[in-house]
This record gives C-alpha cells, sequence and structure tokens, in this order.
C-alpha cells in the first residue's frame, strides 16, 4: 500500500474511539521499514492523552506500526486508548 493511499484515513481503537486521521508516515531508512504512523489527534482526545490543545491547527502524534490491527477504509488499532497512552510519541 502506498502511503498518500494513508493519508486522511481515520484511525480507529477496538472500542470504536476516533483517534484522528492519518497525516504521514515514518520511516527507518536504514532497514527501510515504515516505524510509525503520524495522526492528528482528535480534538477529543487531547486532553485524555495530558497534551494542551494548541491555538491553531491539531496536535500530531506518532503511533507505532506494531498498535495497528487493520488497514482499510479506516486504520483499526489492536490497542485501547488507554493503552496507546504509553506508547505514543507528540511530534515536535
Amino acid at each position: 500500500m502506498r502511503a498518500s493511499l494513508l493519508e486522511g484515513k481515520e484511525v480507529i481503537a477496538p472500542d470504536a474511539r476516533i483517534i484522528g486521521h492519518v497525516s504521514g508516515i515514518d520511516v527507518d531508512f536504514s532497514e527501510w521499514k515504515v516505524t510509525h504512523l503520524r495522526v492528528d489527534l482528535s480534538n477529543e482526545l487531547v486532553e485524555t492523552f495530558g497534551y494542551k490543545k494548541p491555538f491553531f491547527g491539531r496536535l500530531e502524534i506518532l503511533i507505532p506500526v506494531e498498535a495497528i490491527s487493520n488497514t482499510a477504509d479506516v486504520v483499526t488499532l489492536n490497542k485501547t486508548v488507554e493503552e496507546l497512552k504509553d506508547i505514543i510519541e507528540k511530534t515536535k
């Protein structure tokens, strides 16, 4: 699957909560593999994850590809929102 086909897809937790939308991918070029999805976090979950809502734009997080269970019309994760708190990274 091309990275451009993922951009804009909703990212959903197993409990059907919308995490956000894919904004890109991170690649480890030394191993030539995708390591993370870049996700624009939904406004609902910004505070849940302990971040401050930005005045402009969206907060972008990195979700490891190991947390993905399926990609189709949406990206489905295999981690709950509570489990994601421990594995996500905030981009700069």
